[in-house]
């Protein structure tokens, strides 16, 4: 019991400093944060002690107010920072290789599979919608990066469903925040068994990470592949 409390006492701690790191992330880019949860908090508070007043019941109704003051304080505080993350992100080489990681269970994420020198990048997800191709970089040199991929692809998957996703704000492009959105929104065709069999055939196949280490996440700008390196097939 007593290592339980420790364990709890030292993780506490590391919760609270990921909260105020977190927050001051969001604050340089939102820098109304701080007003907006306040306002929000007390807006709520305050409307249900009001009511505690009304009916009689001013400690009764304080106490529900302040619990959902601070869920819904939190709720707010969630969805800024989320934004406030993705708008960071937004624009660097390798982003949506980050968001790719979190999309969620079933789903396996191989990042770079495709890369051409202009940092033009082709990752790739497995899950129950098939295989889900996402580009990143110029719009017009992704394509060609795409078909190659798709035509690589099919002499070994032919029959499982491939979706392309061009990350980006232009017309028939994906936001970087919408993305994982998209593809849980993709049809469900393959089972378990199947997705583990297509993820075991493009193993086989190989991919441009298996030949050359590349870090997680979004790339530093003007990181060149070297020289005689790897060429997106």
């Amino acid at each position: 019991m007593a290592r339980k409390d420790t364990a709890a006492d030292a993780a506490n701690p590391g919760r609270l400093k990921q909260i105020a790191l977190t927050y001051k992330m969001t604050r340089r880019a939102d820098k109304k944060i701080g007003l907006v949860l306040a306002a929000v908090g007390i807006s709520i508070f305050g409307v249900f002690l009001a009511i505690g007043f009304l009916i009689g019941h001013p400690v009764y109704l304080g106490i529900l107010g302040l619990l959902l003051a601070f869920l819904a304080s939190a709720i707010v505080f969630g969805r800024r920072a989320e934004r406030a993350a993705f708008g960071q992100m937004e624009g660097q080489p390798g982003a949506a290789a980050a968001v790719l990681d979190n999309v969620g269970r079933g789903w396996t994420t191989t990042p770079a599979v495709a890369m051409n020198r202009s940092q033009d990048v082709v990752h790739r997800a497995v899950g129950k919608a098939g295989i889900v191709l996402v580009a990143e970089g110029n719009p017009n040199r992704v394509k060609s990066l795409v078909a190659a991929e798709k035509k690589k692809m099919n002499r070994i998957v032919a029959d499982v469903p491939v979706h392309d996703l061009i990350v980006g704000t232009g017309e028939g492009q994906v936001e970087l925040k919408r993305l994982r959105t998209t593809m849980l929104k993709l049809p469900r065709v393959l089972t378990g068994p199947q997705v583990t069999a297509t993820n075991d055939r493009l193993r086989a196949m190989g991919d441009l990470m298996s030949n050359m280490p590349l870090p997680k996440g979004p790339m530093p700008k003007g990181m060149k592949l070297p020289k005689g390196g790897p060429k997106a097939r």
